[in-house]
């Protein structure tokens, strides 16, 4: 910068614009940068697992990550995102027909889409580990393909984690596809909450319908006006184990427990990496970030679903600790 008095006179010929710039520069020596919102905007990545998904859920969620980007970017919440579909070994007419949806989606220097299809299939939680080595962002989602998010979404889930260094995850309020409200964070689960919620007829559930609760935090978590969009919950609840579907995290944090554990093929590897996220830092469940969720339950989709989803959970209470009740 210009420091000596002296030569600004001949500085007054050439207009306006230059004194005033240099006046920026001798201002930004002193008392530092006039704009005070130069701190940089954070860069955001994003890992989608595929395997054979539905391509109608895919479009809405990559179309809903778009708005919700671009709102977290008017806000100054977000300077870029990188989007990995990884793709687990599904079948090459699947591949194709992909490819080509991928084209109609939007795709700028801002949001980029990198489409990885893998040779095998190792599970959930390996193909999100698959780009995590070349990660360079400052925050990364896992994203399920069959989720939605609203326009503020990622706006909120950001602003949280730029707010509060000791969060290391954030999670949302959950909607079913028809707007009743999911409560996929837990608290640690036993044996039988696990057996009642999968498997469980519905009159018996409803005999244990407070260990259900307890377990699924609804003390915490409940909607007050149990409907999408009605309500207001209770704020900000820290959470033992939050949903796979949608985590929000800090990239570095990610990186430093080595991602999912590979062990997992299929279920439980949210759970896992919850109980060792929450080691590094608070996890916390936000009510004002919401997202709808079109996925279901082991029960629901079939006999290898099943099988992966008690070998899993097996896996689980061996590693953090049996309970029963």
């Amino acid at each position: 910068c210009i420091r000596d008095r002296h030569c600004l006179g001949p500085l007054t010929q050439l207009g306006f614009n230059t004194i005033w710039d240099v006046a920026q520069c001798l201002l930004a020596d002193t008392i530092g940068p006039m704009n005070v919102s130069s701190k940089p905007q954070p860069y955001l990545s994003v890992s989608v697992v595929l395997h054979n998904s539905p391509l109608a859920l895919l479009n809405s969620a990559m179309q809903s990550l778009h708005r919700s980007a671009q709102t977290a970017f008017q806000a100054n919440c977000l300077a870029r995102v990188t989007v990995y579909l990884i793709d687990n070994l599904s079948q090459e007419s699947y591949r194709a027909e992909l490819t080509q949806e991928i084209t109609g989606w939007p795709q700028s220097e801002f949001f980029d889409i990198q489409y990885l299809p893998l040779a095998s299939n190792r599970g959930f939680g390996a193909g999100h580990n698959e780009v995590l080595q070349r990660l360079a962002s400052d925050f990364h989602l896992v994203l399920n393909p069959d989720v939605e998010l609203q326009d503020d979404t990622l706006r909120t889930g950001l602003t949280l984690l730029l707010d509060n260094e000791d969060v290391a995850l954030a999670s949302p309020k959950v909607f079913s596809g028809g707007g009743e409200q999911e409560f996929l964070c837990k608290r640690y689960p036993s044996v039988l909450v696990l057996l009642l919620r999968g498997f469980a007829p519905r009159f018996l559930r409803r005999l244990f319908r407070q260990q259900l609760a307890a377990y699924e935090m609804r003390d915490l978590c409940q909607d007050e006006g149990h409907g999408q969009g009605q309500g207001q919950g209770q704020g900000q609840v820290n959470v033992a184990i939050a949903s796979g579907c949608f985590m929000l995290v800090r990239t570095p944090d990610l990186r430093a427990i080595s991602g999912f554990n590979e062990d997992f093929f299929l279920y439980f590897e949210d759970f896992d990496l919850s109980l060792r996220l929450g080691k590094v830092g608070r996890l916390v469940f936000d009510p004002d970030m919401r997202i709808i969720h079109h996925g279901g339950y082991a029960a629901n989709k079939g006999r290898l679903h099943l099988r992966y989803f008690i070998t899993s959970g097996i896996m689980f209470f061996n590693r953090h600790g049996w309970r029963w009740i």
